[in-house]
């Protein structure tokens, strides 16, 4: 077994492209090559600034050979048909057998196929792919038409060790590559990955990106603990940071302490998108510090202390512009602000965010009646929650909204509870992301998501497919978070039939998540009435408490046993057997008692429910399976005598009534 080594050598490749790139090239060369049919042990795939690295372990020397048999047309067939054939198999006549079956004699072609060396493979396979790389953005130099992210230097291609001879666009392969930019010089001579990824170390080059990521967390927390601090810690940032350098190195560096006047939100934004640097904050009072750190892709002969010079720099300079906008945008009262909002276009369809703002103080005061929250607390934090839009700080950072809110808020001896609430209006913002804690902040944070909502399936703008660029989707999640995670009753009476789908849809997503079934949602949702979430939810645990019982699968069979005989028996007599049943006309011990049971434990599930005890209605209707048992077992429900007949059809649709108190039983799976 042998290992392919690939090494595609470019000018940098953007952070944010490299994870998918290295994934990308390891699908299309694996998939290519198990196409041809080699097979390999195991596949890993790197990438750095510099470059795409794929190492391809267990790889046959040669492609097994192939025999293929193929049927043809029958050997009286007209000729253009055989002819075809002849064709499409690249046989001759004379090279085909001819075999007999019930319909006759047909021609049958035998194809071998001789397996082709590994590195003919290689050779065709890996240019391919270079040629056709699924780069979201692309650029061509020079003169040639090959398109990459960056300009394309050189290619390594090796296989057990070997060049394996290619060329693209004047590039030829070979087995040798560079090492850091700056930190290394000449050409470095590679057979395999492990030589490979050891020479380059000596280079100056760490290929793993992971490997990246884990020095430069170490480091910065060593460097930082050094100093009694600790790093503001941001995965996202950390996973840049490593795709921009190849042989990371930590450096702190300060701005003035002035500066921290400024919300910390705002300094960690500002280091952040423009250096790239993590911010520091003191170890025991947890307060942020004017100390930050930086990653080099240089180890600087004077110590990085130019590097962090530089740095220092161009973050005053973004600093400055941040206390400017927060100096200024305190001068003006939040409620000043509100007129500019008149200006400013929500959605050609629905208005202007002045016009959005009274929607949504309209409804966060009804959701706060609802669910018990400061009606006019609500309502102010309604009228203010885009009041920042229009500030600078936003307009500089739009990440901030909502956030920013709240600090002016305050700073303008808003409440506290209606400052908080302005900035959690837009959670939850993702999976990971909190709901509001405070009722005035859930109110207005419904509010604003169900005006969305409402407002984009007015104008038909709904997701569709994979597309949902108005965030619909996360819109609607946001909403049962809230609900559920905060048990709030909101009904959803209001909104439009469609919607509440979506809703359900929705919701069903999140609890299997959870790990609930759901055609079990299916068949809570089916029922008239259901837009309460929160009451949809306790009903689908019920029923699935329910069905985790003998005497709930057992009822579940006699459910559908009886659906299925009235479906059979109301099509062939095309009419709905769903009249009184007559007791006069009981006859049998086992329908007398199967029509008491259903009377008195229908009306027990339908008294259950309207005191919202869900389980109690599933054990009430549980206790049917007992009686339906019986029924079935001693009852012949398609009687000689018509009477009886219609009477005990009737009786089934007493079962499948009683049922549906608590769920339609025939979505349910099972």
């Amino acid at each position: 077994m042998a290992e392919l080594l690939l090494e595609l050598f470019s000018e940098e490749i953007p952070a944010r492209m490299q994870s998918r790139a290295a994934e990308d090239l390891r699908a299309l060369i694996t998939n290519g090559l198990v196409e041809a049919g080699l097979t390999y042990e195991g596949a890993q795939a790197h990438a750095t600034p510099r470059r795409l690295v794929l190492s391809v372990e267990g790889l046959n020397a040669r492609a097994a050979d192939t025999r293929e048999e193929r049927k043809g047309p029958r050997v009286d067939a007209p000729q253009p048909a055989i002819d075809g054939f002849l064709k499409s198999t690249g046989l001759s006549l004379d090279q085909l057998t001819v075999q007999e079956d019930k319909k006759g004699s047909f021609y049958l072609a035998v194809i071998k196929k001789d397996g082709r060396d590994a590195t003919g493979i290689i050779a065709d396979l890996v240019p391919q792919v270079i040629r056709s790389f699924p780069w979201p953005k692309s650029m061509r130099w020079g003169s040639g038409s090959l398109r990459w992210v960056r300009p394309l230097h050189s290619i390594i291609c090796t296989f057990d060790g070997e060049v394996v001879p290619l060329d693209v666009e004047g590039i030829a392969s070979s087995n040798t590559t560079r090492g850091h930019r700056f930190l290394s010089d000449g050409a470095i001579a590679v057979r395999r990955f492990e030589d490979y990824a050891q020479k380059l170390f000596k280079a100056n080059v760490i290929v793993d990106a992971q490997a990246r990521a884990e020095t430069i967390r170490t480091e910065a927390k060593n460097l930082a603990f050094a100093q009694g601090l600790e790093v503001v810690e941001d995965e996202g940032l950390l996973k840049e940071v490593a795709g921009l350098v190849e042989w990371p190195v930590v450096l702190m560096g300060a701005f003035d302490e002035a500066y921290l006047d400024v919300p910390p939100e705002v300094i960690i934004t500002t280091i952040k998108n423009n250096q790239k640097c993590f911010c520091l904050r003191n170890g025991k009072t947890g307060l942020l510090s004017n100390r930050y750190l930086l990653v080099s892709n240089m180890l600087a002969r004077d110590g990085g202390k130019e590097i962090i010079r530089g740095n220092n720099k161009v973050i005053a300079a973004r600093l400055s512009d941040a206390k400017f906008f927060w100096d200024q945008d305190r001068k003006v009262k939040l409620t000043d602000n509100l007129a500019k909002l008149d200006a400013i276009t929500f959605h050609a369809k629905l208005g202007t965010e002045a016009q959005r703002v009274r929607r949504i103080e309209a409804l966060a005061a009804e959701i706060a009646k609802t669910i018990g929250a400061d009606i006019e607390k609500a309502k102010l934090a309604a009228r203010l929650a885009k009041a920042d839009l229009v500030t600078g700080m936003v307009g500089e950072f739009p990440e901030l909204q909502g956030l920013m809110g709240r600090y002016y808020a305050l700073d303008q001896d808003v409440d506290a509870e209606v400052a908080d609430a302005i900035r959690d209006h837009y959670k939850p913002q993702g999976p990971s992301d909190s709901i509001p804690e405070s009722k005035i902040g859930q109110a207005v944070a419904l509010a604003d998501k169900l005006d969305t909502l409402v407002g984009f399936w007015s104008i038909d703008e709904k997701p569709t497919g994979s597309k949902d660029p108005y965030a619909l989707r996360r819109a609607a999640l946001g909403v049962i978070r809230i609900i559920l995670g905060k048990e709030l009753r909101v009904r959803m009476n209001k909104i439009e039939p469609d919607l509440l789908s979506f809703f359900a849809d929705r919701l069903k997503v999140y609890l299997k998540d959870q790990g609930a079934r759901h055609d079990l949602i299916d068949a809570v949702f089916a029922l008239p009435g259901q837009d309460d979430l929160l009451m949809v939810v306790k009903r689908v645990e019920a029923l699935g408490k329910l069905l985790e019982t003998d005497d709930g699968r057992n009822l579940l069979a006699g459910v559908k046993r009886a659906a299925n005989i009235l479906k059979i028996e109301e099509k062939k007599d095309n009419q709905r057997y769903a009249g009184d049943v007559n007791s006069a006309q009981l006859i049998k011990g086992e329908e007398k008692a199967l029509h008491s049971a259903i009377t008195v434990q229908s009306a027990q599930a339908r008294k259950a429910i309207e005191n919202e005890d869900f389980e109690a209605a599933m054990r009430a209707i549980a206790k049917l399976r007992a009686p339906v048992d019986a029924f079935f077992e001693h009852v012949t429900v398609n009687d000689k005598d018509q009477t009886f007949r219609v009477n005990r059809l009737r009786l089934l649709n007493r079962i499948r009534e009683a049922c549906s108190e608590v769920a339609d039983f025939s979505r349910i799976e099972g």
